[in-house]
């Protein structure tokens, strides 16, 4: 038995394979759950935005992405090096910790595949499918890998150097697809009848299976960032549960108060909401704060949701309501939250660890969102003057799944006239506009 060999846990092991299983299943939970929320004549579209970059950022990931994310840092802290590419040297003996590094590159695949399809439900019913599959490939690269090697890397400046705390992917997963959705926004404008027609969710259940397949997969995506099966996978995993939880009744507490009616749609996005506030601490907070943690994000996601109608930006499926804020809640209150139980040694404000981790995580915050935004608004504007990102207005008003793809998902009729408003529409226009296929 070689001495690499001798490294592997097969506990570990084990567990992160069916971790990666969990998390690559995230990425058809989001198509549904992403599918169920658009109007039925771009269903398909939605789904094959999730589908497809399955594929590309693999592919990515293999020739270089994985090198340049968990590379030997190569420039200040910014990034890897390209001695890794194509996943040259690593071979079934390579170790990382107490697996092999190949099933950690894997591991860390599926983060970076569900990022970038998470970026598609802020642009849904609109973008050119031919222009997304020239953007996911280079946002990978461009944004999530450099993010990546900031966190996680070896020697990356916001974990090594700062000294923030992320445990699961706050920054590079949240805080990055929220931005970066956004900046897509901003590029290619609002859909045709956003703010006059009602947009409906066209199918329910669907939303519902989608939501309960995140949920189901984020246990490998949060328990298995512990990369072993052990004490703290176990405190990931019970967090993860409490927050999701109090997500979901934070957001149905709202919509009583503020609607009246506590609507399916509220509790799958309330769920949604407060698993990513968790990710990046659940692996540094108690019990407690991770119930605190949940409720915080599915309250206040509840009403961030509706301020695209404020500031006039079409977030489609609420990436930016949700993500970018929820990520940014989850992210900051690891500052207030955090225990010396779970992290080792940092605390946080309300266990006497002052004012310093908080400022840490709002700096780390702070310089992942504008560098997500900045880079992506300008790789969105070069892509849409060179090849257009913006469908044009027979393929919206007709339908993404029949104009791109030469399909319909239905074949009798339009699905979904009593499914309830969803948050897209604005508070007081449910009774003055007819739903929509």
């Amino acid at each position: 038995m070689t001495l690499a060999a001798a490294r592997i846990d097969t506990g570990d092991t084990a567990w992160l394979l069916a971790a990666t299983a969990l998390v690559l299943l995230m990425t058809p939970g989001l198509a549904l759950f992403y599918g169920g929320m658009v109007r039925a004549k771009s269903v398909l579209n939605m789904l094959m935005m999730s589908f497809v970059s399955i594929a590309l950022v693999t592919v990515v990931w293999l020739v270089a992405g994985y090198s340049l994310a968990f590379g030997d840092d190569a420039f200040a802290g910014l990034v890897g090096g390209l001695g890794q590419s194509g996943m040259s040297g690593l071979g079934p003996g390579s170790v990382h910790g107490t697996v092999p590094t190949l099933l950690f590159a894997a591991f860390q695949l599926t983060f970076a595949i569900v990022t970038a399809a998470l970026i598609s439900g802020a642009v849904a019913d609109r973008a050119k499918f031919s222009a997304w599959l020239v953007f996911v490939p280079v946002w990978t690269l461009l944004v999530y890998v450099p993010v990546s090697h900031w966190v996680w890397g070896p020697g990356g400046w916001i974990v090594d150097r700062l000294g923030a705390l992320d445990f699961a992917g706050g920054l590079p997963v949240e805080i990055t697809s929220g931005a970066s959705g956004l900046a897509l926004c901003l590029v290619l404008g609002p859909r045709l009848g956003f703010k006059k027609d009602a947009m409906r969710p066209h199918n329910l259940p669907m939303v519902i299976l989608g939501a309960g397949l995140l949920w189901f997969g984020w246990f490998g995506f949060n328990a298995g960032s512990a990369l072993g099966a052990n004490g703290l996978a176990a405190a990931a995993f019970l967090n993860t549960l409490a927050a999701g939880c109090t997500g979901l009744l934070g957001w149905l507490v709202v919509e009583q108060r503020r609607d009246g009616h506590p609507t399916t749609l509220g509790a799958a996005s309330g769920a949604v909401a407060g698993l990513v506030a968790i990710t990046p601490s659940c692996g540094t907070v108690s019990l407690l704060g991770a119930l605190v943690v949940g409720l915080a994000a599915g309250v206040v996601c509840s009403y961030a949701v509706s301020w695209k109608f404020r500031l006039n930006y079409d977030d489609s499926l609420d990436v930016v309501g949700v993500h970018l804020v929820g990520g940014v809640i989850g992210t900051l209150l690891i500052g207030l939250f955090a225990e010396r139980a779970m992290t080792g040694g940092v605390e946080g404000l309300f266990y006497g660890g002052g004012l310093v981790p908080l400022g840490r995580q709002l700096l780390a915050v702070v310089v992942v969102a504008v560098y997500a935004f900045g880079v992506t608004y300008g790789l969105g504007r070069l892509l849409d003057k060179v090849m257009g990102f913006r469908a044009s207005e027979e393929q919206e008003h007709t339908g993404l799944d029949l104009t791109v793809h030469a399909e319909t998902a239905y074949d009798h009729g339009v699905l979904g006239h009593g499914a309830p408003v969803s948050h897209s529409v604005p508070a007081g226009s449910a009774q003055k506009v007819k739903a929509q296929p």
